[in-house]
This record gives structure tokens, sequence and C-alpha cells, in this order.
């Protein structure tokens, strides 16, 4: 775009949005052209801070005209690079902070309708206040945004008992490509008429359109809770654990979330470690939360006899169970702290696989055998949601490390292997964290032939000018004079 047409565009911009809410110098657009793990840097014309669903429809309306992509970027906490814009080419990134209204809740019917760029935890809050409980927590939930949970399917510790975002949406509201609004802000559990078009936006990574509103479903708060740390000898008792919990405990499992004695380790090593309830470490821990909506249900009760009842048997050969509310955050801060103690104890390299649940010891030895045969430097440590088969295996290589130099490369041989594990289980190389650019690669050999051609053939048709954050999820993507995608 030559700089007379740029000129006029970011002034029709600025006529939709206020000028202050079109951020154009370097300092401000800084924050904005990286992702959070700092492997991605790209360019943009400008960030746009729209403040309303019109607002958004306009601006879309406007680049379309001129051919200028959009990157819809909410609080930027992705892990896979899917809210940074590219290099080299005309770019706005559609910033959505301002959108930040609890438009209505309806303790009645458990919904709760939002902006798109409301936080995370603004939305619990808000349900907190009406006596409802809006179940999804991650660890970003401070600052990440509604539109992108739905965007990448956000998944968190809950989703035993509650589901991923996917689960957890009833009506979406989107702006098309073309600017055309699409209002599908429906508050109903039963509405059979015709395509859900609402799961197309769910995932989609705002390749498709910018969510800008959502109908959410709430729950009853809970009135009991119980909280425990069991120690396990191996994997396999681990998952023997949880197979007896679940059979006992039925719909209160809310949690049950596994740790390995490496992970274990980095988080004691903390200056500020949280306090450890356990006396020796054990090759595996598993933090087990029951919860109900009746204040009188004898979950404590429930889970001693439940860890007893295993350590009788020998899956259990240590458990601790919390006896107050602050003894089961101390035993949470241990979950919360592997985040910040896998950065300080060296390059971390995420995974973000899943396989059935009955196929996690098998995930567990495989990534196991391969990472010390192939990347002897390197330290694994494994922390995850056991009960949706979602373990996260982490790859640690020493600050020191030689491969240092050539992170790019290594990490991509270290992805690879660990996906072939996932993969030849019957899982997928994507289970919360979306595809993004991280993935994007990889997600062409992972998808069948024809699952490939229907995912082109919905982008072209939602937006046949390719522009919608390109290179996400599509390494290269534009339509062809038909309108079906041209993959060269």
């Amino acid at each position: 775009m030559d700089q007379k047409k740029s000129d006029n565009f970011l002034q029709d911009l600025a006529s939709v949005v206020g000028p202050a809410n079109v951020l154009r110098e370097a300092s401000d657009l800084a924050a904005y052209l990286v992702d959070e793990e700092r492997r991605y840097q790209g360019s943009a014309l400008c960030v746009v801070r729209p403040a309303s669903t019109q607002e958004v429809s306009r601006v879309l309306t406007l680049c379309h005209e001129a051919g200028v992509a959009v990157v819809p970027q909410g609080g930027n906490t992705g892990l896979c690079g899917g809210a940074t814009p590219p290099a080299g080419i005309d770019v706005i990134v559609l910033a959505l902070a301002r959108m930040s209204r609890i438009r209505a809740i309806d303790p009645s019917n458990n919904t709760m309708t939002v902006d798109a760029g409301c936080t995370l935890a603004a939305v619990q809050a808000a349900a907190a206040a009406s006596d409802r409980l809006f179940p999804m927590s991650l660890g970003s939930e401070g600052s990440c945004q509604i539109g992108g949970n739905i965007a990448t399917n956000a998944g968190g510790t809950n989703v035993l008992r509650y589901g991923p975002m996917r689960d957890l949406v009833l009506g979406i509201e989107a702006v098309l490509p073309d600017g055309r609004i699409m209002n599908g802000l429906k508050a109903l559990r039963k509405d059979n008429t015709g395509y859900a078009l609402k799961h197309l936006f769910i995932g989609s990574e705002g390749t498709l359109g910018v969510i800008t509103g959502a109908v959410l479903k709430l729950f009853a708060k809970p009135a009991s809770q119980a909280v425990g740390l069991a120690g396990m000898k191996d994997i396999d008792a681990a998952m023997r654990l949880l197979d007896e919990i679940q059979r006992r405990a039925g719909g209160t499992l809310t949690n049950f979330e596994l740790i390995s004695s490496a992970q274990y380790d980095h988080v004691m090593a903390l200056p500020n470690k949280p306090n450890d309830p356990l006396s020796v470490r054990h090759p595996w821990a598993a933090i087990v939360e029951l919860t109900d909506p009746d204040p009188a249900a004898a979950l404590e009760d429930q889970l001693a006899t439940s860890l007893h009842d295993a350590m009788e048997q020998g899956i259990v050969t240590e458990g601790v169970l919390a006896a107050s509310q602050a003894q089961a955050g101390q035993i949470w801060a241990i979950r919360h702290a592997v985040t910040e103690a896998n950065h300080r104890a060296g390059r971390s390299l995420s995974h973000d696989t899943s396989v059935p649940v009955s196929r996690v010891p098998d995930f567990v030895r495989g990534v196991e055998k391969q990472v010390a045969e192939h990347f002897p430097t390197a330290r694994l440590v494994f922390v995850g949601h056991a009960g949706d088969g979602n373990i996260h295996a982490e790859v640690i290589l020493p600050h020191d490390s030689a491969h240092a130099a050539d992170l790019d490369s290594i990490a991509t041989a270290i992805n690879a292997t660990i996906n072939e594990v996932a993969l030849s289980l019957d899982g997928s190389i994507s289970a919360e964290h979306g595809i993004g650019r991280l993935k994007r690669d990889e997600l062409q050999a992972y998808l069948g032939a024809v699952d490939l051609d229907l995912m082109q053939g919905i982008k072209a048709l939602f937006d046949p000018k390719g522009l919608m954050n390109p290179g996400a999820l599509f390494q290269h993507f534009k339509a062809a004079p038909t309108g079906r995608p041209d993959r060269s």
C-alpha cells in the first residue's frame, strides 16, 4: 500500500474508533507484535482498539475494501503464536480489550452474555456475584480474554467435569471478514435449526471472522470441596487412582492433575517455593479435587476413604487431605507454580498433546524412551490433566545447553518426536493450546486429505480474500478464481 492510500486508510480507521484508538507509534505497538513465548515477531500498520461490535464491523469493512489483513488479538497469552501478525504484509492488529461489558446475566437460565474482550477472571467474578460458577480456569485467567478462549477452544484444569470451551458456549456473535454481523447470541440448550455455525468459530483462531460476544453456560456454585494430594510409585498407579476416584466420586470429581517427580523438584527449587505437604518425594503426585453444590455433601470423608482404600491396595504410597481452604490453596499452589519453575530451570519446550485416557501410561513411557535416546542433555517433566488425557510433556534444555544457539531446529525435532508418540496412540497434536503458527505445518501432515480440503473450503467460503489472521492454521492460503482454495 502506497503512503497516500495508507494515510487515507488510517484516517478512515480513526474516524470509526477515534484517533486515540489507532496506535501507530513503535512504542505503543511493541507489546502487540510479539507472542507470549517470544518466538514470533511481526509488524503491523497499526493496532485498532474498537469499543463495540458495530465498530468492529466498520473496521472489517474498511479492511476488506482495502485488502488489508486483520489479526484479532485478545489478551495475547496464547502459546502457539496464533495472535501475532506476520511481517511484510499490510495488516492491522484488532485488539478487543475495550469490549469488556458483561451484557446480561440470567441466573434462572444459568447463562451470561458477555463481550469478547472480557477477561476470564472478570467473567468468573461476575458469575460468582450472581451465586453462579463459570468453570473455565486457566493460569492466565487474569489477562486472557473470552474471545481468545473461544477462538482456541481453551481447556484448563476443570475440563474433566465441565468440558472445554466448546461445551461452555451456547451462542456467538461474530463479525465476518466483509463486515457483516452474525448474531447468534441464543441462550438455548436445544436449537435444532440447521448447521450450528457457532461451532465453526470455536477453535477457528480468528481465521473465519472476529468473535465479538458470546452466551456462556453457568453452573451451580460449589458449596463443598475436598482437596487431596497423593503420591504414587509409577504412572500406572496414578491412572488406577483416577479410575478408583471416578468410580466412587462420579460427577463430583472436578480435578485430577498429575505431576511427575522431576516437575515437582523444579517447583520445590523455587526461591518462593510452595509448602510441600508430602513427607518424601514420589515418582508421581496427583492433586484430586471434589466439589458439590450441596453444602452438606460429605466430600472430605469420601475423599479420605478413597485415599485410604487406595493405600490399602498399594495404589497410593502417601496421601494428604487438606483440612482447610488455606491448606487446599497450598496444594494448588504447587500446580500453579509449574510455569514459573520450568522457565527458571531452563529453556522450556511445552507440548500440548492428548491421547485416550487409557493410553496415558503408554504415552509417558514412549516419550521418556524417545527423549532419553535422542535428546540426552534435556530434562523431561510431565504435568497435566490426566482425566482428559491431556498430559503436557515439558522438555527443558539447560540455559547453557549447546542446543541454545539452534533452538528452532532442536525444538522442531523434539516436537516431532513427542507428536509421533501421541499419534501412534491415536492421539492429537493439540489438546487445548490451538495451532497458531507453531503447529501449522504439523497440522497439514496430521489431517487427512478430506479433512484438510473441507477446512480449506470453509475458510474460502467465509474469507475468500484470505485476510483473516493470515498464517494461522494454514501456511499458505489464497482464494482461487473459483472461490476454492489455492494451496500453492
